[in-house]
């Protein structure tokens, strides 16, 4: 992913609310939401090309999600595949601060990246680009190409509208893929430095980023409410993003 909201024990119906788009380069090769066929119980979709994911959740009830940290100086061609961190979380069973401490013991062997994780009872964050892992306290929280709720303006404005959404009773799946489809850059002051130069930290700006090379894939909705029961629905784009379908799955959770 490369913008995720999340909503952590704020809603009394629903105990995690999440909603992000995937930004990647179009000819990568990937599959949509769908249950694993290994018996790994991991509902997500699937990077073809090194074989990881980007999000996703089990029917145990284990989410993790993962963004690019924007570094372009220290990016290395040998790096170990990301998206194995993802669903090397949620085909395991270790609790989410366990997992991450381990992954920070070899955080150098990646780009950069932030992480996600939620055992079903902790939500926690590591990036391999800022401090050590912690819990997550509740509340409304925002993460793109840099630290957990870094003060990006789509970050910020997101999470300004979820939190007005979801104290209206608005935050539906249509509401939130609606959230997501934000497609106006930033303000010039306004735009981060990260390395890329002012043209594409501009481009980069929007919720929903349109290229004809690089662009937002997909757009995701996770709910998970006080019962325990899970919606994820999944709307995938074409380079011009025009949307190409859902992918909608629900279930509920499975506690051993």
């Amino acid at each position: 992913m490369c913008l995720i909201y999340l909503a952590h024990r704020v809603d009394p119906f629903y105990r995690l609310v999440v909603a992000a788009n995937r930004d990647e380069y179009h000819q990568r090769p990937s599959a949509p939401a769908a249950w694993w066929q290994d018996g790994s119980g991991i509902l997500a979709g699937r990077d073809l090309q090194a074989g990881g994911t980007w999000m996703g959740i089990t029917r145990g009830g284990r989410f993790a999600a993962i963004t690019n940290y924007r570094d372009p100086a220290r990016h290395r061609a040998d790096a170990a595949s990301r998206g194995h961190l993802v669903s090397g979380f949620l085909g395991g069973a270790e609790p989410a601060l366990d997992y991450l401490a381990r992954i920070a013991r070899d955080g150098e062997r990646y780009n950069g990246f932030s992480l996600l994780v939620h055992d079903g009872t902790t939500l926690a964050f590591y990036s391999n680009r800022g401090g050590a892992p912690e819990a997550v306290a509740p509340g409304v929280h925002g993460l793109s190409n840099h630290l957990l709720d870094e003060p990006w303006p789509k970050v910020e404005e997101g999470k300004l509208d979820l939190l007005g959404m979801l104290a209206r009773g608005a935050a539906t799946p249509a509401g939130l893929l609606g959230l997501l489809d934000r497609r106006e850059p930033a303000a010039a002051g306004t735009l981060p430095e990260t390395g890329v130069g002012r043209v594409h930290e501009r481009v980069l700006s929007p919720r929903f980023i349109l290229g004809s090379q690089y662009g937002t894939r997909c757009s995701s909705i996770i709910m998970v409410d006080a019962d325990g029961e899970v919606l994820f629905r999944e709307r995938s784009f074409d380079a011009a993003g025009e949307a190409r379908g859902d992918e909608v799955h629900s279930f509920r959770i499975e506690h051993r």
